[in-house]
């Protein structure tokens, strides 16, 4: 008998939620599209030998493209829960100042798609992608980042507060 993956979610207990993660450097792609910004990692990927055999984050699983077959694959999987992380450099390109409202856009997408498959929304807030202009002033090394990552903070709960309940700094 050849199970499927929704007919093994459901021998979990009731209580257990079965979750997945991603990071959006990682999954995202469209690194040069809607207005995202550059972020250290883009600088670090870009150089000879960074990534085995120099492939590219440019494109990565193309979730920025495909994210609604994403979801539709996890929710055939029976998965409950999804932890993704909010591109810093997608939402507020320079790390501080202005928001870029196509980045805004793609989140409230995935996040209302997620619940409308059942799936729990778990945002994680910084997954080591720091806008480029932060990066280049010091990083974290620059006590200005701690404040300029608490005005994005404040952003992503003003944009996503009333859908999401789980967060991750």
């Amino acid at each position: 008998m050849n199970a499927s993956a929704k007919d093994l979610a459901a021998l979990l207990p009731s209580r257990f939620t079965l979750g997945v993660a991603t990071a959006a450097f990682q999954i995202e792609g469209a690194l040069d599209e809607d207005g995202r910004g550059p972020s250290g990692w883009d600088v670090f990927a870009a150089r000879p030998g960074a990534i085995v055999q120099d492939h590219s984050p440019a494109v990565a699983c193309d979730h920025y493209h495909r994210m609604p077959e994403d979801v539709a694959l996890m929710k055939d999987l029976g998965v409950d829960s999804y932890r993704f992380s909010l591109s810093w450099s997608r939402i507020q390109p320079g790390g501080s100042g202005p928001v870029n409202p196509a980045g805004l856009d793609f989140y409230d997408r995935l996040i209302d798609l997620l619940l409308d498959n059942g799936i729990a929304p778990m945002a994680t807030l910084y997954h080591w992608d720091t806008p480029l202009e932060l990066d280049q002033a010091g990083g974290w090394m620059n006590r200005d980042t701690a404040y300029r990552l608490g005005e994005f903070a404040a952003i992503a709960a003003a944009a996503y507060g009333d859908r999401v309940t789980r967060w991750v700094t």
